[in-house]
């Protein structure tokens, strides 16, 4: 009994611990999409909520509680009010999945650094990350308004579509390791050679493209496209609905990134520097440390991207998932599982 308190007690402090620094870290990453952004276009961006803007996320939040909230008639009330919810919810569980550490040692006691470790931890991913796009498509259906009911139908049919890329892409990983679990997958990357990314350097490739339009970044921003959608599902949204519906998206982001960290780039494993001697305490924190900046890289990477590159028309957004990124996922698996046969060496590595 005292067992099973003590685990409940861990995963309860570890679950709102996670919970409070993803949406921390989703908050302060609206401030450097701006911040990125004013950077890129040469202008300052904001500077003026605390020292050197750093309180804008704060004043954003205290905008989006207080601000009117507008619902406009005619709008399917029940699924209008929880599309939001949906839309948040599925990137948060996520994150549960993902292994932010090795362990850690407290009190004299042993805490995992996962929140749930699932020998299925992959296969879960796909399956909840497909379920944020029903908010989205319900917002958009439910807001009585057609440009909000076309954003939906983009996002569903884009996360259709990249959904397979994404996963096919993820197929070659596991063929090499030869396992489901993150946490497995993240032990066999213990030293920089071992990074699956040198292995698999096209299905990285396909999986990061998948994972933009997974996340609906630019280029692949259709389902909000101002220029010809008005905001697309969104429309109709304000206060803290159209919020809820901001953050998922940088939660999204974030948690697509920690993702490709842990798949690609050894996840909490710190290059270059020997742990063995160190207290372990410091190699618990260093493992966090380094899985924090890899994921705020690929974040950066994302903005990067958003004010770089056009974004493509629909038509070729679906035959760049169908055609191009689907079939060459295909290809690069019976690639791998060829190397894997034919080149013992492949599987090894160093």
């Amino acid at each position: 009994m005292t067992e099973l308190l003590w685990l409940v007690v861990e995963k309860l402090v570890f679950g709102v611990a996670l919970l409070a620094g993803i949406m921390t870290f989703a908050s302060y990453a609206t401030l450097a999409e701006r911040k990125v952004a004013s950077w890129m276009q040469d202008r300052i961006g904001p500077n003026r909520a605390g020292p050197l803007g750093l309180l804008q996320p704060l004043a954003d939040g205290i905008k989006f509680f207080t601000k009117e909230e507008m619902i406009p008639a005619n709008v399917n009330k029940a699924f209008y009010i929880m599309a939001p919810a949906i839309a948040a919810i599925p990137p948060l569980m996520l994150a549960a999945a993902i292994p932010w550490g090795d362990k850690i040692v407290l009190l004299g006691k042993t805490f995992s650094l996962q929140m749930i470790d699932l020998n299925v931890g992959i296969l879960y991913f796909f399956a909840f990350g497909g379920i944020g796009v029903y908010g989205v498509m319900i917002g958009g259906w439910a807001s009585n308004n057609k440009y909000s009911l076309m954003g939906g139908l983009r996002a569903s049919s884009q996360m259709i579509s990249y959904e397979l890329a994404q996963g096919t892409a993820a197929v070659g990983i596991l063929i090499l390791a030869g396992t489901l679990s993150l946490r497995d997958i993240v032990l066999q990357q213990d030293t920089l050679t071992k990074w699956f990314v040198w292995r698999q350097p096209i299905g990285f490739f396909f999986f990061f493209v998948a994972s933009l339009a997974e996340c609906a970044r630019m280029p692949f921003d259709l389902p909000e496209a101002e220029n010809e959608l008005v905001g697309g599902y969104h429309t109709e949204y304000s206060s803290m609905k159209f919020g809820l519906f901001q953050v998922s998206e940088y939660i999204h982001m974030t948690v697509a990134s920690a993702l490709i960290s842990t798949l690609y780039f050894g996840g909490w494993q710190v290059p270059f520097i020997s742990v063995e001697n160190q207290p372990s305490i410091i190699v618990s924190l260093l493992g966090i440390a380094a899985l924090v900046v890899k994921t705020s890289f690929f974040v950066f990477v994302f903005m990067w991207l958003r004010w770089t590159l056009p974004r493509f028309r629909y038509d070729q957004l679906m035959r760049m998932g169908w055609k191009f990124l689907l079939e060459g996922a295909f290809a690069w698996v019976i690639i791998t599982a060829i190397l894997v046969l034919a080149w013992p060496f492949y599987t090894t590595w160093f």
